[in-house]
């Protein structure tokens, strides 16, 4: 009973995952907010009816257990044939990126999740904080450096352990990329980043390309509804006109400049027009002139930093991102 969407969306081989797993281009997001589990549950049924595979989660979202919920109804209506037909992601809160408490912390992210494995597990921010503090936003007197060495060192055993099949990051610059790659034993197969047409990342992505890292886009419509999100993508005049022009929505448009990128992406909709729409970015392209007007869009990064009255100007900012931004 698989939905027919599911068949037109393309998948790329993940490079150092178990038996050459491949992820779906398109995910959806349950980033945090104040939407309870009962309707993240029917969102998630409706996308799988629709054809999506590909579910994005992190403990610290609170989202892992609505996910959870809804893989397990899924699996008993038969939406899904077996879990294997499913990508799920969830992430390494800071306060857990500790060597010893890695494993731990994946094991509760399934046991939240009702699952053996993970398809992906990512490290969430290249930084450390206070042990047994799982809040967001984080205080700055709980931020600490990350000891990447040895918390890498236990994602990789995650893999070897069969906890997940894939391991990577998020919101890595290349400095930190660079860093992780001189010493990594299972290189990172994805780098999560913010990846809007407003803020293209192109260092980055011929960075990761040139080192077999897929990049995976959030926020790829700019967030708006969230503390850090704007309108700044979806009112942008240049993407109306493209959109316009093509007879397809500013989302499209967008999505499909990220997907032409070679860049995978995740975001999140409980309304099943807006998925539905989503799906259809596949059997068209961006012309030549289109590529060269978003290219010339000004660029505005809207995650500066998940910590309390970080400035861009801020020496924590400027450390965070190595100047990348």
């Amino acid at each position: 009973m698989a939905a027919a969407g599911c068949e037109s969306i393309p998948k790329l081989v993940l490079s150092s995952s178990v038996g050459h797993r491949s992820m779906p281009v398109l995910g959806f997001g349950t980033a945090s907010d104040s939407t309870g589990s009962t309707l993240l549950k029917s969102a998630v049924l409706e996308a799988i009816k629709l054809g999506y595979r590909h579910f994005d989660t992190a403990f610290v979202y609170g989202s892992e257990q609505g996910l959870g919920e809804a893989i397990a109804e899924a699996l008993k209506l038969g939406l899904v044939g077996s879990r294997d037909e499913l990508f799920i992601t969830t992430k390494l809160w800071c306060n857990d990126a500790h060597p010893h408490l890695v494993i731990p912390a994946l094991q509760k992210s399934l046991q939240n999740l009702q699952l053996e494995y993970l398809d992906l597990y990512l490290i969430h921010w290249p930084i450390s904080a206070e042990p047994g503090k799982g809040k967001f936003p984080i205080k700055e007197e709980d931020i600490m450096p990350m000891d990447y060495k040895s918390v890498w060192a236990a994602m990789e055993e995650s893999q070897r352990l069969g906890l997940s099949k894939s391991i990577g990051v998020s919101n890595f610059t290349i400095k930190k990329l660079q860093n992780l790659l001189s010493f990594a034993k299972i290189p990172p197969s994805v780098n999560q980043v913010e990846m809007t047409p407003i803020w293209r990342q192109k260092k980055l992505i011929d960075f990761c390309k040139a080192n077999n890292i897929i990049v995976t886009a959030y926020s790829p419509l700019g967030a708006n509804g969230t503390p850090w999100g704007s309108n700044d993508v979806m009112d942008n005049q240049v993407l109306k006109d493209i959109a316009l022009a093509r007879g397809k929505s500013v989302a499209q448009v967008s999505l499909r400049w990220i997907y032409e990128q070679g860049a995978t992406l995740v975001f999140k909709s409980y309304n099943k027009k807006r998925l539905n729409e989503n799906l259809d970015i596949f059997d068209w392209e961006l012309t030549q002139d289109d590529l060269h007007k978003i290219s010339q869009l000004p660029q505005k990064k809207l995650i500066l930093s998940f910590s309390r009255g970080k400035g861009a100007d801020s020496k924590f900012v400027q450390e965070l991102w190595d100047g990348e931004l």
